[in-house]
């Protein structure tokens, strides 16, 4: 057995569960920035650590229990249960408990704790569900740090550890207090434990290398501020802070980061992860400003709101190397936008859309059908608006009521029929099943959503867009994703019936 760490952070997932056909080649293979970060604040308190990405290592369960109980005698082991899109947490959770289970059978005795956006929102499930000792229902860093602290002086009594759930031989224990936000990023976490992880495995999404589609890696994601203070009904992302926030690193701390992973690794292609980069207006100015004295052929892509994109942004976000902006289109429909929280109207989208690509930064949109008061009419506005738009890429996603979101306690309160495993939550999967509406049914809803991709992926004024900024190599390259069939349950069963 290798020489004991004190904790061991394994980043679940399943890619093939995610992606089916489409994760062999097209997806992206993300770090785990939130297990990077982690692993660098224990470090500061003086602690061991590593990390095991299950998914950049293709591992299985049983693979990932094997190393954890073969390969690190770790005093703690931190099952955290992120991705680098809220939704991926949930998607994650089928992987994270198989892994919990593998481990517990390899070792009864090792301790381990989830953490994470579902975990954290919902806490005492996972306890009574998954073969875990601890659940982390806040942010995770000071709670993973006590608990190993207690653990260490062998008294069994974790009562005084904020924000942790735990167990008293068969009773749940829930936390007596909650452990507050980091409040001084640059000191407590200053950066990823890139050491720790295979650099070399990490790719970029396919999108987002469509300048040079041959070279994804190396390939870094990082944040540079934590939350979001906007209040999305479908998004979760604040289910791990307790609240809306939003904390930010300084861009002195955010360059240096960055110069570390070019000169140490050769990286070009970053994303930054944040769920809102382009909003605080030092921020985004402060670190574009940094970057463009260095000279790097970096490629950025960022989030970004329709409503927090101006003008004075652009020209220091290109120079920059933000090559990309995601915007959160969602729908076409006033009145379903206005539900999820999001009160602008068409002719700001197109406007702003118009501005991104004349400063001559591309454009993912991202569209959700089957919101509530969503209809196949308001479903096909959506689709002609993206069409209309013409962005450079498209994501297009079935309405999913993610535990920690407003849309889940609506669900929830309303006897929605929500999916049966935490796997079907996967917005590509073959088990994927959105949430139903008073006008769609969950079949609907995702025969829409894949029928629009089809669409927007053959619609010929994409395709010579792509062929004239990118060239016939990335035309053949969407060609070839899009010819990727997703096998779907849902319709199996419907059209089986």
């Amino acid at each position: 057995m290798a020489e004991a760490v004190d904790i061991l952070f394994i980043n679940p997932g399943d890619r093939k569960q995610t992606y089916q056909d489409l994760g062999d080649e097209f997806s992206a293979i993300e770090p785990p920035v939130f297990a990077g970060l982690y692993a660098t604040y224990v470090r500061g308190k003086g602690l061991s650590a590593a990390i095991y990405d299950a998914p950049a290592m293709g591992a299985s369960a049983d693979m990932v229990a094997r190393v954890a109980t073969e390969d690190f005698n770790a005093k703690l082991i931190v099952i955290v249960v992120y991705g680098l899109q809220p939704s991926a947490s949930t998607q994650n959770m089928s992987a994270a408990g198989a892994i919990a289970e593998k481990i517990r059978d390899a070792d009864p005795e090792a301790k381990i704790m989830m953490t994470g956006t579902h975990p954290s929102a919902l806490p005492l499930r996972t306890m009574r569900e998954e073969a875990v000792d601890f659940v982390c229902d806040l942010e995770g860093p000071a709670t993973i740090y006590k608990t190993h602290q207690a653990i260490q002086s062998r008294a069994n009594d974790y009562s005084g550890v904020p924000s942790l759930w735990w167990r008293d031989g068969g009773k749940i224990i829930p936390p007596t207090s909650a452990e507050p936000l980091i409040t001084n990023l640059d000191e407590e976490m200053p950066g990823i434990a890139w050491d720790l992880l295979p650099m070399d495995r990490y790719r970029a999404h396919n999108w987002h290398s469509f300048d040079h589609i041959d070279e994804r890696s190396p390939y870094a994601s990082i944040h540079t501020s934590l939350g979001c203070p906007y209040h999305c009904s479908f998004c979760c992302i604040n289910s791990p802070f307790g609240k809306s926030s939003y904390r930010m690193w300084n861009p002195e701390t955010v360059i240096k980061e960055i110069d570390f992973l070019v000169e140490n690794f050769g990286v070009k292609n970053i994303k930054f992860v944040d769920e809102m980069f382009v909003l605080n207006k030092r921020h985004v100015h402060g670190i574009c400003d940094l970057l463009k004295t260095r000279d790097y052929d970096v490629n950025i892509w960022a989030y970004a709101r329709v409503d927090s994109v101006q003008d004075e942004f652009l020209d220091g976000l290109k120079a920059a190397g933000v090559n990309w902006l995601c915007l959160g289109i969602e729908s076409a429909s006033d009145h379903v936008r206005d539900g999820a929280l999001k009160k602008y109207g068409n002719d700001d989208i197109i406007d702003v859309a118009r501005r991104i690509q004349g400063a001559g930064i591309n454009i993912i949109g991202n569209y959700i059908f089957g919101l509530p008061d969503d209809n196949v009419p308001r479903m096909q506005e959506t689709l002609d608006l993206a069409l209309e738009l013409n962005c450079e890429f498209a994501n297009f996603y079935s309405a999913m009521a993610y535990p920690g979101s407003q849309l889940y306690d609506s669900a929830v309160a309303g006897g929605l029929e929500l999916p049966d495993t935490w796997q079907d939550f996967s917005q590509h999967g073959y088990n994927a099943k959105p949430l139903s509406n008073d006008h769609c049914s969950a079949a609907d809803i995702l025969e829409f959503r894949d029928n629009a991709f089809d669409t927007y992926f053959t619609h010929q004024p994409y395709l010579d867009l792509v062929n004239n900024k990118f060239g016939p190599d990335v035309v053949d390259h969407i060609e070839r994703m899009r010819a990727i069939p997703l096998a779907r349950k849902l319709l199996e069963e419907r059209n089986a019936a």
